[in-house]
């Protein structure tokens, strides 16, 4: 009888593991995976490129995703590339999921594994919204991305939790679950083993050094605004106070508002710069592991 269970077990876990295989490896799930870590690089260096613009006192501006968004739109090319956004966010949003509920990445079913494949799935209902407001944006829609949406999102879904007599509490919990995801992902960008889940297949060893370092640059940047985003809501919970979250943009504003501000937020923006060529290589060039 027990070995019958186990036998069954087995089968249904070959079946699982044939799937996120499939998953992974099928063409159109490939090259939609792929758009989606170039459209996340685009977002992100463009975040960084206006904020180091700031930084550097000729112009620019302080975004977040939606707002870098909005501003690709009004390039030349905006048209096509607000639809070449529009899928690649789609598709990173569906790798998420797929990495979520397949574990291609064999992240495992214990405490650990549990909590990133969480994470992966949380990333996806992100991606998936940010998609949600670049169609709007595209079709002439209200909602489409605009920046300081962030911002306003977090606001005002603190500002509704707020109102319960558990809402405090959970949004003070909720920054502390940012803070850690920002302080994971500075640990991620200056640990050795960095990203591990990637092939250099098609990259010289001296190639694979500089993508390597402008990863974990760029993941120990993003890290850092990941903290100060929660440490924001964190407070915000705290205090009671809605109007104290703060998005992307809020964190790169309260950056150089501090001392010696604008070359803080000069670092973060070169790392974030950083993060979005990495990512964008990621999608061109590397493999994952299987």
């Amino acid at each position: 009888m027990q070995s019958g269970v186990k036998r069954g077990a087995n089968s249904i876990k070959q079946m699982g593991d044939k799937a996120a295989r499939g998953a992974t490896t099928s063409p159109v799930m490939e090259a939609t995976m792929r758009l989606g870590y170039v459209v996340r690089g685009l977002v992100y260096g463009m975040i960084g490129l206006l904020a180091l613009q700031v930084a550097a006192g000729v112009g620019g501006s302080l975004d977040d995703p939606q707002g870098a968004i909005a501003a690709l739109g009004k390039t030349p090319l905006g048209s096509v590339v607000l639809y070449a956004i529009l899928i690649g966010l789609v598709g990173y949003a569906l790798w998420g999921f797929v990495r979520a509920i397949t574990d291609p990445l064999h992240k495992g079913s214990d405490a650990k594994g549990i909590a990133v494949r969480v994470g992966y799935v949380v990333s996806g209902i992100s991606y998936l919204l940010l998609a949600l407001a670049t169609y709007g944006l595209i079709t002439g829609a209200t909602s489409g991305a605009r920046n300081g949406a962030q911002t306003t999102q977090t606001q005002q879904t603190a500002a509704t939790i707020l109102t319960k007599p558990w809402g405090p509490a959970a949004v003070a919990i909720a920054g502390i679950v940012v803070i850690v995801i920002g302080a994971i992902q500075i640990f991620q960008g200056i640990n050795s083993t960095f990203d591990k889940q990637f092939d250099p297949y098609a990259l010289t060893p001296h190639q694979r050094t500089w993508i390597d370092r402008l990863g974990r640059f760029g993941t120990a940047a993003r890290g850092v605004v990941f903290a100060m985003i929660g440490l924001f809501l964190f407070t915000a919970g705290l205090n009671h106070n809605a109007s104290q979250a703060q998005g992307i943009d809020g964190v790169l504003n309260a950056l150089l508002h501090q001392p010696a501000g604008p070359w803080l937020l000069g670092v973060v923006a070169l790392g974030l710069i950083a993060f979005g060529i990495y990512s964008g290589m990621s999608g061109i060039l590397l493999r994952f592991k299987r």
